[in-house]
């Protein structure tokens, strides 16, 4: 919406009110407020550490939630408290998910809306994810021959070894394969794991420089010796490896700790979620509103999970062309156009991997259970509009309002009736954080389009612990040890009226703008992958949209994907879609 035709209805609101008072002519319930429910109120992630949870202490703590003027809990398990290793719970067995299932009951009770994360930690993960749906990454390795040569050393890529842990050093010669063979993982605290072993090749390619391209994967036999002359030409030898990236579940509680999965394999991702399967069987766990999923953090290690072992035949479906003729353009050793353009499909082959084989299926399994999903899609190496417009509840985080504006963006084009936000992250050192600097930045993500606000966050600390009780180290605390636990009711009311409203309206935005995403990822990187925040930084969008902005135009991203599934209706808020310039 036009911020000068905000101005103007609000203006014309506040007379039309004044004037009604002054006649006297109106009833009341005319200007009644819509009404409060668990979703216009504001939410909150809710930490349990090392799931120490009981019956009593949930119910204690929930009741002093739900009198604070909080609206739902979203449970995340997280790392144990030092000391208090004989009360862990590991995640997902029968005993945690009764806790899950009093946490319900309770909730009902309390008029609470409950959302938990779909595992421990994050990314997706855990003990149960073996080798095979492990993320992935590639390596390759070339040789060079001439007419008449054969290659004299064996093709084979042996993986280094490497781990990283947080807040010690590990020895790799420490560790047992798999990871999950390990005792106490919780003190470990594993961030990645790479075993020294030789990688699988998947494939061979021959190049000369006459343009011929040959395959002699099949004339590769045991250790690796190549069975082959090299004709007439002079010729550049690519093999391709599949690697385990090693990425670890992050700051995992008891029973979570393990491989992050391959998000580009639908079949990695239903073999994840057969664990929940089985540990909710036969449970009354059907009054989840919500499964969440942090801000793809996959490659927030060493190297990028940039793989999938049905990579080649995906590219093939998708892209109409063989990758493997083109190894040494995906590898940026072609022409300047010929890389970017394959490095481009690829990228583009990615994007819909994470949104077919991971983000749809995962909502589906979600929508099975009577649920759906809230989602952080910013940060995936994919065009994240499609990402947000796919899941269930967007949901955005931070304070940059072009990067709030991609989630509020796929839900006002797909039609969603609610956009969250990861709220007040980071604002400060815990107990210096304070209430009126948590409101400027709900105030944000409401100028953003955002109308479900989720703190981050309140830690589950047992009522008989000394001052102050268990604390996450990523947030403000909005916990009733907090000195502004008192006021919190009335931040919580101020939220709860702006989102009243907010959720009881319909976008009205201007434009729509164009994301041109092929101009980011035609450019070569670090690495294969190109990680998008949201931001439309380093394209020619970002000028266009600070322009609306400073213009009082309201606008709303989209892409290519929706721009193909658009329908002309009558009433359509949106006057015109800009293409801003691109290379």
């Amino acid at each position: 919406m036009s911020q000068h035709r905000h101005a103007v209805r609000w203006v014309s609101v506040m007379l039309f009110l004044l004037s009604g008072a002054a006649c006297g002519n109106e009833s009341a319930s005319e200007f009644a407020w819509p009404a409060v429910t668990r979703e216009t109120k504001p939410w909150t992630r809710w930490w349990w550490m090392g799931s120490i949870v009981n019956p009593p202490d949930l119910t204690n703590q929930m009741e002093k939630y739900a009198e604070a003027g909080l609206g739902g809990l979203e449970i995340t398990p997280i790392y144990g408290v030092k000391g208090y290793e004989d009360r862990f719970i590991k995640y997902l067995t029968p005993q945690w998910v009764a806790m899950l299932e009093h946490t319900l009951k309770e909730a009902k009770r309390l008029d609470l809306g409950i959302d938990m994360a779909t595992g421990n930690g994050w990314p997706f993960g855990g003990p149960w994810v073996g080798a095979d749906d492990a993320c992935r990454n590639v390596a390759y390795k070339t040789f060079s021959l001439k007419t008449g040569e054969r290659l004299g050393e064996p093709i084979v890529f042996v993986q280094k070894p490497m781990v990283r842990a947080i807040g010690r050093r590990v020895d790799i010669s420490e560790l047992k394969e798999p990871v999950g063979d390990n005792e106490n993982l919780q003190a470990l605290a594993l961030e990645q794991v790479r075993f020294e072993k030789p990688l699988p090749m998947q494939v061979l390619m021959a190049y000369s420089d006459a343009g011929r391209v040959l395959d002699l994967t099949d004339r590769v036999g045991a250790g690796g010796k190549l069975d082959w002359v090299a004709p007439e030409g002079n010729w550049t030898l690519y093999a391709v490896f599949q690697g385990w990236h090693g990425k670890m579940v992050e700051r995992a509680g008891p029973g979570g700790e393990g491989d992050v999965i391959d998000h580009f394999r639908r079949g990695a991702l239903t073999d994840y979620l057969g664990k929940f399967d089985e540990a909710f069987a036969g449970r009354d766990v059907r009054s989840l509103r919500a499964f969440f999923n942090d801000s793809y953090e996959v490659d927030d290690a060493s190297g990028q999970a940039d793989w999938t072992p049905r990579l080649f035949d995906e590219f093939l479906a998708r892209r109409g062309y063989d990758l493997r003729d083109h190894l040494p353009a995906l590898f940026g050793k072609d022409s300047p156009d010929k890389n970017a353009r394959v490095l481009c499909d690829y990228r583009e082959t990615i994007s819909d991997l994470l949104l077919d084989e991971f983000t749809i299926p995962w909502r589906q399994w979600a929508e099975g259970k009577d649920a759906t999903t809230r989602s952080q899609s910013h940060g995936s190496p994919a065009n994240i509009l499609d990402l947000y417009a796919a899941g269930g509840i967007p949901e955005t985080e931070g304070t940059d309002l072009f990067k709030i504006k991609s989630a509020s963006s796929a839900a006002h084009v797909a039609g969603k009736r609610l956009v969250s936000a990861e709220a007040a992250t980071w604002l400060d050192e815990h107990f210096l954080g304070t209430l009126a600097e948590a409101k400027q930045a709900v105030d944000r993500f409401f100028l953003g389009g955002v109308n479900h606000i989720c703190y981050h966050g309140t830690t589950f600390s047992p009522p008989g612990e000394a001052w102050p009780g268990w604390l996450f180290y990523a947030s403000v605390h909005f916990g009733p040890t907090n000195s502004f636990w008192p006021d919190f009711p009335a931040l919580n009311a101020y939220v709860t009226r702006c989102q009243s409203f907010l959720q009881s309206g319909t976008p009205d935005n201007d434009v729509l703008l164009y994301y041109p995403i092929y101009e980011r990822w035609s450019r070569p990187g670090r690495g294969l992958l190109d990680h998008f925040d949201g931001s439309p930084a380093g394209t020619f969008a970002q000028g266009v949209a600070q322009t609306l902005l400073d213009a009082g135009y309201g606008f709303d991203y989209i892409s290519d994907r929706q721009i193909r599934s658009l329908k002309r209706t009558t009433g359509s808020p949106y006057k015109a879609i800009i293409l801003p310039q691109c290379s």
